[in-house]
């Protein structure tokens, strides 16, 4: 099920309905659960069953670690959450791609292995819900939270539909505390949460599917050579689709879990507006930044054991992380690229450190940055490695024999559409959707709405998932 379908117009709706009738609380949990199994089941009903294993063994290893002041018993229970949860993830998501590189190591050597036929299914989001099963126990283990009081309320955390295929990426302490207490939305969270996903909605249906999609799949998707002006247009659409189809899912389940009374944490921050590398991750998904920094960067050393460690720590944990989006080895050059820039600007940083650059300066380096955050885009998004270079080339100019590939039509709308993308990052950079809506006159917001909500309508997606659902 999707956000962009009817069919979750009516399940939201239905749950809405059934969340404001004067049931007790704990019914109440009981039907948002029920509704989330439901919301899963949708996609393929057996992987629920995967739920349920995370569920039942991350809350059975925080309950015994409590229970326990033995250290090698507390270790060995975090260990038992850590190997189920990286067990299951690796099965389902890099069991195909581990299969190959042995395949392709044994060639090397003169050995011709033929793996066995692996059409596994990848259950859609789970690389978010072992995220966040997993660090509930870690946090427990760490001692930075408390078990939870209520069995009901951390399958909730677990499973909560707004959240459960694509993030944010909820940690226990930001959502679980908030099933203490009944909770339901009042009419001005209401109102503002219908809005959060009517712009979510938009930013998917309209302008990722409906104008930045196709250029990006000519050429991504196309067998011919792409000339400078396509292969930069398509990868500027991409950077855009991108950024609305991720952006939008978690604006709608923002606006979606508002709706019902909870708050989830903001995902984006206008991140195309970012000056530097480090400014661009505090801005982009931002529950992955702070999930990698805390439960990576800094156990692998983070900036505390000197320079060469704090590099290394910086690289590792990006690489992982380009990894995590996707069993392939693009997407590890385009995590490679991240920890390289990152590492590029941390020893800018030292060696200039005094330097106060002007409003120009400033320009230039968001510049830089928007354009190298393209680059790696090339890679995030080509199947292999041979269709990145022949972006990489025809950005360069250097495809000599490359014809014009997107239409006209194409080419303006992309322009238009990512130009204004830019602007309105560059312009709302210091802003929340939050300030930004009090500032705005009701009528404004109201014909602003009104506008999106008929372009969704107009448009009539085909209901295409939402890009992050691969990983």
């Amino acid at each position: 099920m999707v956000f962009n379908s009817l069919t979750f117009v009516a399940f939201f709706a239905i749950v809405l309905i059934l969340h404001s009738l004067p049931f007790g609380w704990t019914t109440k949990k009981v039907n948002l659960l029920l509704a989330s199994y439901l919301f899963y089941a949708a996609w393929n009903p057996p992987f629920v069953v995967l739920l349920w294993l995370s569920t039942v063994v991350d809350w059975w290893a925080a309950q015994r670690i409590v229970k326990t002041e033995a250290p090698m018993q507390r270790r060995a229970w975090m260990l038992l959450s850590v190997i189920a949860n990286l067990g299951v993830l690796g099965y389902f998501k890099y069991g195909h791609f581990l299969l190959e590189n042995f395949r392709a190591a044994m060639t090397t050597f003169g050995i011709d292995y033929q793996p066995p036929s692996w059409d596994i299914v990848l259950p859609v989001g789970i690389s978010f819900y072992t995220f966040a099963t997993m660090s509930y126990t870690l946090d427990v283990y760490l001692r930075r939270a408390a078990p939870a009081k209520s069995f009901l309320d951390f399958a909730l955390f677990v499973t909560f539909f707004p959240h459960l295929v694509a993030g944010p990426i909820m940690r226990p302490t930001e959502l679980v505390p908030q099933f203490a207490t009944p909770r339901r939305a009042t009419a001005q969270q209401l109102c503002f949460g219908l809005a959060l996903m009517t712009l979510g909605l938009f930013q998917k249906v309209v302008l990722a599917d409906g104008f930045l999609a196709g250029p990006a799949e000519v050429v991504f998707d196309g067998t011919k050579a792409p000339g400078a002006l396509d292969a930069w247009a398509a990868t500027l659409a991409f950077s855009g689709q991108i950024f609305c189809d991720f952006a939008g899912y978690s604006t709608t389940a923002i606006g979606a879990a508002l709706c019902l009374g909870f708050a989830l944490p903001d995902n984006f921050r206008f991140p195309y507006a970012a000056i530097g590398f480090s400014d661009f991750w505090r801005r982009w998904h931002i529950t992955l930044s702070s999930y990698l920094r805390d439960y990576l960067y800094i156990p692998l050393g983070g900036n505390r054991h000197g320079e060469a460690r704090t590099y290394l720590a910086l690289m590792a944990t990006m690489l992982l992380g380009g990894l995590w989006h996707g069993a392939s080895w693009t997407f590890v050059v385009w995590g490679g690229l991240h920890g390289s820039y990152l590492a590029a600007e941390r020893a800018l940083r030292r060696r200039f450190a005094g330097y106060r650059p002007s409003a120009l300066a400033l320009f230039g380096m968001g510049a830089v940055t928007y354009a190298l955050v393209n680059l790696a885009w090339v890679f995030f998004r080509s199947d292999t490695f041979g269709k990145a270079w022949g972006v990489l080339r025809g950005m360069a100019g250097a495809n000599a024999d490359a014809t014009p590939l997107l239409p006209a039509v194409d080419l303006i709308a992309v322009a238009a559409i990512v130009g204004g993308l830019v602007l309105t990052h560059a312009l709302l950079r210091r802003q929340t959707l939050e300030t930004l809506v009090a500032r705005t006159p009701a009528a404004v917001l109201t014909v602003v709405w009104a506008c999106m909500a008929f372009a969704i309508v107009i448009e009539q997606g085909s209901g295409n998932a939402f890009i992050y659902f691969q990983f």
